[in-house]
């Protein structure tokens, strides 16, 4: 039992070090939006997603909903903190069309949160119930958020080429879905193992994806994709 706890502690550190690593990966896009002063054609859509997202799983790992899992807490409290910057950043370069959009987004979003907090709390009565309950929305949330890929995917199927899928984030992906189901695996939770085995697998797929396309790939003419590349974002 201690081992299996140390060990499930040591991988949700190294779960907490990968998606730090995606978390901070679109630094070069907005550091592009500072410098030009606008966000020309990039959209807020996979931010406030993610905003979102990471909220409902800091609040799946509270005690009161799910006990023993600080470490769920600590990756997506600092996530939710780096997307909020994001967004903060996106608004003040946006014209006042997308502003009003943000504003209403997240408008939407906190009086989601605030009612399934209120439900949690009044509800549900135990931590198992409770878990189950946030679980399962969380669950949704990162189904949906994989769906994202397979527009890139099907791109790459398409043009025969990998040069708008970066393979280092794909890597990512699949190193951060297969270390938070592992961390799941060694004390079992299933609303943490199934989003993650997705995720796993949508990296595997792109990455074979990567290999099977690299050499058809041609490079030469687009090296400014690299900054107009939407993130995927993984989760927990």
């Amino acid at each position: 039992m201690v081992y299996t706890d140390t060990a499930r502690t040591v991988i949700g550190i190294i779960g907490n070090v990968i998606s730090f690593g995606l978390f901070t990966s679109p630094i070069p896009t907005f550091v592009a939006i500072v410098k030009r002063k606008s966000v020309e054609d990039f959209k807020p859509d996979p931010y406030l997603a993610t905003v979102l997202n990471c909220a409902m799983w800091v609040l799946y790992g509270m005690p009161f909903v799910h006990p023993d899992s600080i470490l769920v807490v600590t990756i997506n409290g600092i996530g939710f903190f780096i997307e909020i910057s994001y967004i903060s950043i996106f608004f003040i370069y946006s014209p006042w069309v997308k502003r009003r959009k943000i504003l209403v987004v997240l408008l939407i979003e906190t009086i989601f949160f605030s009612i399934i907090l209120l439900i949690t709390l009044f509800v549900f009565h135990n931590t198992t119930s409770r878990s189950y309950f946030i679980g399962v929305i969380c669950i949704i949330f990162n189904i949906a958020m994989y769906t994202s890929p397979l527009t890139v995917m099907r791109m790459v199927i398409k043009t025969k080429s990998v040069k708008y899928m970066p393979f280092t984030l794909s890597l990512a992906n699949f190193c951060n879905g297969v270390v938070w189901a592992i961390y799941a695996l060694l004390k079992f939770d299933p609303n943490v193992l199934i989003p993650n085995s997705l995720g796993a697998l949508s990296g595997l797929i792109q990455l074979i994806l990567y290999a099977t396309y690299y050499r058809m790939t041609n490079w030469d003419d687009d090296n400014r994709s690299s900054t107009r590349q939407e993130v995927q974002m993984s989760d927990v």
